[in-house]
């Protein structure tokens, strides 16, 4: 039995949709989908019936692309309200949510919390040199611009910040309230470290990557893994013992040199262990 992760999936794609059908039957093993699955209710409800045939159990938690609110999508809902919907549609194929309770992991090995999480982002990954108020500008300076400030809403919260950090906060008390002896994986879209945010064409995007509030739960609540997406470049990295996987699809150019949407998918458990140096 094993625990896969995949994200970014940006079903709005063709090739990306067609290639999610090809991927075979893994009737023993689980799935974390961990966002960016695509901008719309049709694409959400493409990839649960998609993947809930070929998968066990699926785990999904909200990137930024979920969370949109266009224009020509009906009914409009915006914020948590949006969310929310989200949460019932998984709920109404069987997959898991942030809003449900934590799993153990049911195979082989110690005591095991499955966490998946949405903690949002609070424009906190910048240079300490810039002041809050100035983030926007910052990386404006640069001619970047999240679509998330035209089309990610945070109502019922006055800012996206409020919203994470009200979402950080929630899910701290619940991750203190696990026991001491289980061990974690943490599942977020956003990278939990300012230091794996490595985006080399791209730098000042870092500000709508992620919150230094999350900087050492990965040593605080115990984790194994953390598994996130959102860059759009994969990787392995250890820090403190824990392994960090990236394990985004992205668009079809980033992901098709890579042969083909099953040598994408990331092995999270029971996983490779850590080579001696």
């Amino acid at each position: 039995m094993k625990l896969y992760a995949i994200s970014d999936l940006h079903l709005r794609h063709a090739d990306n949709r067609q290639a999610l059908q090809t991927l075979p039957f893994f009737p023993d093993d689980w799935l974390i989908v961990a966002g960016d699955v695509g901008e719309t209710l049709s694409e959400m409800d493409f990839m649960l019936r998609t993947l809930t045939a070929r998968f066990r159990q699926v785990i999904w938690v909200p990137g930024n692309h979920e969370l949109w609110t266009l224009p020509s999508e009906q009914p409009s809902l915006k914020g948590d309200a949006r969310y929310q919907r989200l949460v019932a549609l998984c709920r109404s194929h069987g997959a898991l949510t942030p809003e449900d309770p934590y799993v153990r992991w049911p195979g082989e090995g110690p005591h095991r919390v499955i966490v998946p999480m949405f903690l949002g982002y609070d424009y906190s990954f910048r240079p300490d040199h810039v002041p809050a108020e100035k983030a926007l500008d910052w990386a404006m300076e640069e001619n970047l611009l999240c679509t998330d400030e035209v089309l990610l809403h945070p109502e019922p919260y006055g800012t996206r910040t409020e919203w994470c950090i009200a979402r950080v906060e929630a899910t701290r008390a619940r991750l203190e309230s696990l026991p001491a002896g289980c061990s974690t994986i943490l599942i977020n879209h956003y990278p939990l470290r300012h230091e794996h945010v490595w985006l080399p064409r791209i730098p000042r995007f870092s500000i709508w990557c992620g919150t230094k509030r999350t900087e050492d739960w990965h040593a605080r609540y115990r984790a194994e893994v953390v598994v996130t997406g959102h860059l759009h470049i994969p990787f392995t990295q250890w820090r403190d013992g824990v392994r960090f996987e990236e394990v985004s699809l992205g668009y079809p150019s980033q992901w098709k040199h890579r042969g083909g949407i099953e040598r994408c998918l990331r092995e999270i458990l029971p996983g490779a262990p850590r080579k001696s140096p």
